[in-house]
Formats: structure tokens, C-alpha cells, sequence
């Protein structure tokens, strides 16, 4: 399945090429709803923004022209709410990866509080669909001042909160030393980190199995990017741009689900002697007695343990003002915060660093 084609769009005056792709992520590599959604909205209805490629710093275009999903993926989405609307109007559905930790007596992020920050989920929620707020706690990190109690005490405060609101979450263990910037980051600005074992890793996971079944959440758990197999407490391997979740939430939408190659079928009526209708193995149900096979298929550009699919993500690194201690997608804050002021210095750019 292709990711995009391309198209011809005007900037300048001349004809340049641009890739116009039908499913964009909204950014792995930065905070584009917490601190670029009016740029972001802006590019959408002028139809195109810019992308410089951070391995060999070659500008890009990508027209929104054919965009008909979108992934967005925030530590605060507040600034989403208003423009919720415009997307329906332009028949775009999204839904959104929302990564909800606890380190505000840690000081590890630079974030709004947590109550607000789950009063936005909930609101969220509200507008999208509960299945359309996806739940992060992402990265669980071990310090000398968090173990592995303290983490699922935090997990347990806000879990009780969402019960109701989320269908899933996704977490990942903090894997400092993979990411050696992180490691250097962290040590610089004094962290006293743990790198988390293979029997911390199991007991964090029995536990929060535990709490999801005695709280009764009844979240699907996921991990991101693992290679640890903890299946047996019912913890899955995620796929945070999920093909699945795409078509259980833009199904309605054929230009869509072709792009896919996902086929919506009937429900096959039940037997005389059977009430319930025998679905093919993997059928995932629809509404109006409909269901659709999974046609998932994982994205080869992306590392081995990654499950997403293929999207075009218009985010840049160094780019996110959060300031998060783990950071691996900003090299260092100052980085971040200067490319940030040249955007505040140049919202109407076509690039996000205002350059």
C-alpha cells in the first residue's frame, strides 16, 4: 500500500512537486496540538506546509489536498478543541494519542496540571468518541525518587479518573541508554535515573494487569515499542497508528477504507439453529451489522519493534518547548526554544521552525 501519492501545488508563484498523502501523523516528533495547532490549521487550509528531512536537511512539500485521517499525538491537546469542527467540515477524521504521565513533583515535564490536564481528555472525549482518546503514560521512568509502587500509584490516580473515557494504554519502560542524548541530557540537568531490569519490567506488568482487573478499568494494555513479551498479563504489542482503529472510526468513508483496502461486509444472518451469526476469524465488528478483516499492515521505514502502519508525519525534532528531562526528540532545550521564538517570530511560514 502506497503512503501518499504526489501532486503539483503553487508556492511562489511556481509549480513545485509535493507528497500529498491521504494519512498524516501530527507529530512524533513534536507537539504540533499543544504548541502548533494554529500553524498547523492554518497549513490545512491553505492546502501545504513545508518538511525539512532531519537526515539530510532537504525541504519537502506535502500538500492536504487527498488528507483524509489524522493522528495527532500531544502532552496537552487543548488547543485542538476549536478547530474540531473545521475538521468535520472538511470530512478529516483523527483521533489522538494523548500522553498522560504523572511527574509533577518530579518536574520532569513542563506541563499544564494534571487535573487539568485530565478535565481536557474528558472533554476531548466528549467531541471524538471515547475509542478517539487514546491514553499514554509514556515512558514510565525509574528514578532514584520513582520505583516501580510509586509508578502504579500514579497510574492507579489517574486510571480511576478515565475509567469510562479511554479504551486502552499504551505505556513503554524508559530505555535510557538506547538513546544516548537522553543519557546525556538526563545526567546533565542531575536525573538520577534507573535503567529498568527484565524482572522490574515483569512486576510492573503483573501489577497494572492486576489494577486494571480489580479497578475495572477493563483498558486493553498495550506497550510501545518493546521487545519484553508480557502477553500473558494481557499486555499487547501497540500499534499506535493503527490501521484497525482508523477504519473502526472512518469507515463511512470509501475513498478512505479503498486507500486502505479494507472491505466493510454484512453481517451473515444467523443459522436456523444458531442465533448468533458466524463471523470469519479476525472479523472486528461495525455498526449496522456490518464487520471488516483487519488490513493492517506495518510501515517497513519504521524500527523493528514498531507496529504503525504507513503515515506521513509533518512534524521537525527540536522543535518541542515542553522541555521533558527524557526528551529523545529535542538534542538539547536551547535547541528547542530557539527554533520555538523563530516560530512565534514567523507563524505564517510554511515550516513549523519559521525558517
Amino acid at each position: 500500500m502506497a503512503t501518499w501519492q504526489h501532486t503539483d501545488i503553487i508556492v511562489d508563484g511556481k509549480s513545485v512537486k509535493a507528497q500529498a498523502p491521504i494519512i498524516v501523523s501530527a507529530s512524533r516528533s513534536t507537539d504540533i496540538p499543544a504548541f502548533y495547532a494554529d500553524w498547523f490549521f492554518d497549513r490545512l487550509r491553505i492546502g501545504y506546509s513545508a518538511w525539512t528531512n532531519p537526515f539530510n536537511g532537504v525541504k519537502s512539500y506535502v500538500s492536504y489536498e487527498k488528507t483524509r485521517f489524522i493522528v495527532f499525538w500531544s502532552k496537552n491537546p487543548r488547543p485542538l478543541l476549536p478547530y474540531l469542527d473545521y475538521l468535520k467540515e472538511r470530512n478529516i477524521k483523527c483521533y489522538i494519542q494523548y500522553t498522560l504521565n504523572d511527574y509533577e513533583q518530579e518536574h520532569l515535564e513542563k506541563v499544564p496540571s494534571l487535573a487539568t490536564r485530565i478535565e481536557t481528555f474528558k472533554l476531548l472525549v466528549e467531541r471524538l468518541g471515547v475509542g478517539s482518546v487514546v491514553w499514554r503514560f509514556d515512558p514510565m521512568i525509574l528514578t532514584d525518587n520513582i520505583s516501580v509502587n510509586d509508578l502504579l500509584v500514579k497510574v492507579q490516580n489517574i486510571g480511576d479518573q478515565l475509567k469510562g473515557f479511554t479504551e486502552k494504554l499504551v505505556f513503554s519502560y524508559a530505555d535510557i541508554a538506547l538513546y544516548k542524548k537522553v543519557k546525556t541530557n538526563l545526567e546533565k540537568n542531575g536525573i538520577p535515573y534507573h535503567e529498568w531490569t527484565t524482572p522490574e519490567m515483569e512486576e510492573f506488568a503483573e501489577k497494572l494487569s492486576e489494577l486494571n482487573r480489580s479497578r475495572g478499568w477493563h483498558f486493553q494494555l498495550a506497550t510501545c515499542g518493546e521487545k519484553i513479551d508480557i502477553d500473558k498479563y494481557g499486555i499487547l504489542h501497540n500499534r499506535c497508528i493503527d490501521g484497525d482503529l482508523i477504519t473502526r472510526l472512518a469507515w463511512e468513508d470509501k475513498t478512505l477504507m479503498d486507500f486502505m483496502k479494507v472491505k466493510i461486509l454484512p453481517t451473515p444472518s444467523p443459522s436456523l439453529f444458531d442465533n448468533a451469526p458466524k463471523l470469519p476469524e479476525g472479523a472486528i465488528l461495525l455498526p449496522h451489522n456490518q464487520y471488516f478483516i483487519s488490513a493492517h499492515k506495518k510501515d517497513p521505514g519504521q524500527r523493528e519493534l514498531c507496529g504503525c502502519m504507513a503515515a506521513k508525519d509533518i512534524g521537525e525534532y527540536n522543535t518541542c518547548p515542553h522541555l521533558c528531562e527524557y526528551c529523545y526528540a529535542n538534542t538539547t532545550k536551547q535547541l528547542a526554544l530557539e527554533n520555538w521564538k523563530r516560530h512565534q517570530q514567523n507563524k505564517n511560514a510554511d515550516t513549523i521552525t519559521g525558517k
